[in-house]
Order: structure tokens, then C-alpha cells, then sequence
């Protein structure tokens, strides 16, 4: 099963263009990686596939219609299950049929589908979904197991053509590794957009969408990701290079002015000695001069040359760096008691979510908050902050502020644009000029200064919410991140990380990313169950 695309364009709802003249070729049974910088287009670039957005220009041509896994699930909250897997007409239609119903429309519907219900109760069995009805709605799942519901329709429905957009965001550990199962088993066409290091080295081709369109690359990330360092290694070089001889011209250009002015100074002196007419000593004069000019403008035009080079490659060469954040330093002695539960639990109705937890938690701790998808690792967060109170047991909380970056970006305020976002949080009064500065900085083109902070990208919310950080002198003494590496693309994600781990006060953090909890360096757990 293939897919193509043909001069694809696409702008936003305000004009803006995103992307130009997208040339792309999936040969049946290929499985590719979408990899790229936050904002480049890849998730519009997958609605656009999978038919959920219209193209702005160009052609797609797929030999059958893809299934897609979301990266956002909050737009499907008002969905059944059975709407998501697209079988609601089949289950109705059953339904009625074995209840004597003898429309001949309903027999249409199901087209001798009868063992549909089977089939839709063994896809949700296989990624342990066997508890949830086809009848709930999106909104009463976690965000994992809506994940899973659009993952059981892959062996629901055997598509030819797959697409998934960070397909392992919100999977726990053991989900994860299912889904790595379900990539390296897979027989159909399969473009990816992910994080994920271990889903991405499973594809065998690496397609890189930037302000450039397309590039191909015949490997995994990490072959991709050794090219690009090559790449970095070769602008370095070239910029050295062209550097060194924009020196050499300029050096070249003073030295010949120097020359011409020394020899038209001994010109006049050797005219006046002969005594030459006016008239010839001023055409003499002249023609030195205009020479002189000539070979200005000349120097001049190639030195422009070098110095537009140099700007290009310096422009290319930070493609590859983003934003460094300084989280700042707590200034709580390490140890001080922050948090003490004892016995802790909640749940809805009669029915708790996890058995009674006890713990504490002491300035400087870095804690992983752990437990499988629905198991309430969100909800806990919500009762150490305050934002409810539990259902069983004490909390006791210590005065100290923390920074809070949930899954949702609950930070960002969509109704803002994206310079005024970072402005609200600019108490340390940096002026206009820092602050865009620090935009750009951070891959934000003066054309999205203007920008609704709702039509940005989840990978665009987080680089935002860390630049509001950075504006900000509130320090926070805990870091609190729920999941917070699901949008990011590589580079942002290893800044982050690196962030993250220099951070020196408390941390908690939900995260199944098993990199990036290696990295910053976790040192006790949580566990819920």
C-alpha cells in the first residue's frame, strides 16, 4: 500500500504559510520517521494525510485511506469507543438484528460482519482494555488508554497504511513495548512522528521536514542523527573557512587602496615635474580615479558575497541549537520535610483509584512518580498540590513553590499570542527587543509573534512555557512535570533534559520515557497501584 504526495501545501486558517511544494513517496510496506524541529508542520502533515485537514495546494494519493493514532485526544473526548474505532453503525446494527429488527438497512450496515463484537472485544482485550465498554466515552479514560483504544483499531481493522503521531506519549512501560511489537511485526506502510529513540531506530527511513521541505534519509534516527552531526561538523568548516576569507579580502581591499592612493600621489608629483597641460593631467586624475573606484566596487561586491555565505551558514548552523534554560536554584536547605502523607488515597464513588500510599518528600528529593496507564499518577500530583484533597488519609504540605507543567500546557493561555504569553510572565522587566530576542532564540520567526498560543504545537507550548521561565525570577523549589518530554523533537529534548538534570531542587516527575528518567537522575519512587 502506498502513499504520495504531490507539491503539498499548507496554510493556517490566518494565511500563514507552513509548508510549500511537499514532494513525498511511501512504497508498500515502507516504515518511515518524521522527524524535524517543533512547528515545522509534521503533525498538520499527517492530519493532512490521514484526510483531516484539507491541503491548501497540491495532491495526495493513497491506495487506501490511512489509520490514524492522534496525537492530541482531547478533540475525541465526545466520542464512544465504538466511534473511534469506527464500528458504531455495525454494533447498533447487530444489536437491533438480534433483537428482531428486520430492516433491510441495518443488514446493509453490518455487511455480514457478524462477529464484529468478538473482534472489537478482542482488540481492546490485547492492550488490556477489556474493563472499558464500547459505549464510554473518550472523557472517561486516561490519556493512555485513549491512546490504546486507536491502537487496538490497528489489529481491528488490518489497515494497509498506518499513521501515528507520538503514538507512545502517554503508554506506560509495558504498553510501550507492545507497541514496539506491533511496528517490528507490521506489514503495512507506516510513517511515524515520535520522541521516542527506541520506536524511531525501529523504521528503517528517516524523513526530515524543515523551512527547507523534505529530506530523505536512507536510515534510522541514529543513522540520521549521525548525519546530521556530520552536517553541523561540514557548516562548521565552511563557515571557518568562509570567515577566514572574508579577512583576506577586506585585508586585500585595504592594501589596494593603499597602493592606488600611492601610486596617483606619485602620478601629481611626476605630472607637475614634466610641467603636462591641465587638461591632461585632470584626464590623467580621472581615470585614476575612476580605476580606483572600479576596483572598489569590484572587492566591495565580492566581499557582500562572503558575508551573505557567512550569514546563510550561521543561519543553517543554528537550525541545530535551541533554547538553554536556567531553571534557577531553590533556596530551601536540602532535606527540609515539603510533603508528608500518611495512609493517602482517592477515588470517585466507593471505588479508590490506588491502595493507601505513605511517603514524604524532602527538598532536593527527585522522584518518579510511577503506575500504569488509568492508575491515577495525574490525580496524585493534583492531591501533593493542593488542587484536591484525599478521600482517605492525611497530607500534610510545607510552604514552597513549584512550577507545574502538566500535559495540557495549562500554562499557556490560548487566548494570548505568543509574545504576550511570555510578556505576562516577564517580572524581571527584561525589555522588548531581549524578549523577542529570546523567541527567535527559541525557533519562534518574528511571524509567530502575532500568533494565538491555541494554534501552536504540544512541542511549541512546552519551548514557550520554558521561555516564560526564563523571563520570570520566581524560582521554583519544586519542579513538578507531567510527562514532559511527549512533544518535544530531539534537539528540545536534549536541551530539556539537560535543563532538568542541573536543576538543584525538588523534583517530581511522571514520565515513561525511560531515557530521559535515566538521565536526570532519579533517586527514589512512587508507586501507584
Amino acid at each position: 500500500m502506498s502513499l504520495t504526495t504531490r507539491l503539498l501545501t499548507y496554510r493556517h486558517p490566518d494565511k500563514t504559510l507552513l509548508f510549500e511544494g511537499l514532494n513525498l513517496t511511501l512504497n508498500s510496506g515502507e516504515k518511515a520517521a518524521l522527524v524535524g524541529n517543533n512547528g515545522t508542520g509534521k503533525s498538520t502533515l499527517l492530519q493532512l494525510l490521514a484526510g483531516k485537514l484539507l491541503p491548501s495546494a497540491g495532491q495526495i494519493m493513497a491506495t487506501e485511506k490511512p489509520w490514524f493514532v492522534p496525537q492530541h485526544l482531547g478533540q475525541y473526548d465526545s466520542l464512544t469507543v465504538a466511534q473511534v474505532l469506527g464500528v458504531d453503525q455495525k454494533l447498533r446494527s447487530i444489536r437491533a438484528i438480534l433483537s428482531g429488527e428486520t430492516d433491510p438497512q441495518f443488514f446493509t450496515d453490518l455487511a455480514d460482519d457478524w462477529e464484529i463484537e468478538e473482534a472489537v472485544s478482542t482488540a481492546l482485550s490485547n492492550w488490556d482494555l477489556a474493563h472499558i465498554t464500547v459505549d464510554q466515552r473518550l472523557d472517561e479514560l486516561s490519556g493512555g488508554q485513549k491512546t490504546k483504544v486507536f491502537l487496538a483499531g490497528i489489529s481491528l481493522h488490518k489497515p494497509g497504511i498506518i499513521l501515528l503521531d507520538e503514538p507512545s506519549n502517554h503508554l506506560d512501560v509495558g504498553s510501550r513495548e507492545q507497541l514496539y511489537e506491533v511496528i517490528k511485526s507490521s506489514t503495512a506502510t507506516l510513517l511515524v512522528v515520535s520522541h521516542d529513540r527506541t520506536l524511531l531506530n525501529l523504521l528503517t527511513t528517516t524523513l526530515e521536514l524543515s523551512e527547507r521541505g523534505l529530506t530523505v534519509f536512507g536510515g534510522n534516527f541514529d543513522f540520521y542523527r549521525e548525519q546530521k552531526n556530520g552536517q553541523v561538523g561540514a557548516l562548521q568548516a565552511q563557515l571557518d573557512e568562509q570567515s577566514k576569507t572574508l579577512k583576506q579580502s577586506q585585508q586585500k581591499a585595504r592594501d589596494m587602496v593603499e597602493q592606488r592612493q600611492k601610486k596617483e600621489a606619485n602620478g601629481r608629483v611626476v605630472g607637475q615635474s614634466q610641467s603636462l597641460p591641465r587638461i591632461i593631467a585632470g584626464g590623467r586624475k580621472s581615470k585614476a580615479e575612476q580605476s580606483t573606484a572600479n576596483l572598489l566596487n569590484t572587492h566591495s561586491e565580492k566581499v557582500a558575497g562572503i558575508a551573505e555565505n557567512i550569514r546563510q551558514i550561521r543561519s543553517q548552523i543554528q537550525s541545530y541549537h535551541v533554547l538553554k534554560i536556567d531553571i534557577g536554584a531553590s533556596t530551601l536547605h536540602r532535606g527540609k520535610m515539603l510533603i508528608d502523607a500518611e495512609q493517602l488515597s482517592f477515588g470517585y464513588g466507593n471505588t479508590p483509584l490506588w491502595k493507601p500510599l505513605t511517603f514524604q518528600i524532602r527538598s532536593g528529593d527527585r522522584i518518579r512518580i510511577e503506575g500504569d496507564n488509568g492508575a491515577g499518577k495525574t490525580t496524585l500530583l493534583r492531591l501533593l498540590t493542593g488542587k484536591l484533597e484525599p478521600v482517605q488519609g492525611t497530607i500534610q504540605r510545607a510552604s514552597f513553590t513549584y512550577l507545574y507543567l502538566d500535559q495540557d500546557y495549562t500554562l499557556i493561555d490560548p487566548n494570548r499570542t505568543v509574545y504576550e504569553q511570555v510578556e505576562h510572565f516577564n517580572s524581571r522587566h527584561l525589555p522588548e527587543h531581549e524578549v523577542k530576542s529570546l523567541l527567535i532564540y527559541s525557533k519562534f520567526g518574528r511571524d509567530l509573534f502575532d500568533r494565538k498560543c491555541s494554534g501552536l504545537s504540544g512541542g511549541e507550548k512546552m519551548k514557550l512555557a520554558l521561555c516564560c521561565l526564563s523571563v520570570s525570577n520566581h524560582t521554583p523549589d519544586m519542579l513538578i512535570l507531567d510527562e514532559p518530554t511527549n512533544n518535544l523533537d530531539g534537539q528540545s529534548l536534549d536541551v530539556f533534559t539537560a535543563s532538568v538534570k542541573n536543576f538543584n531542587g525538588t523534583l517530581l516527575v511522571i514520565s515513561h520515557d525511560s531515557y530521559f528518567i535515566q538521565q536526570v537522575g532519579i533517586d527514589s519512587r512512587i508507586r501507584v497501584a
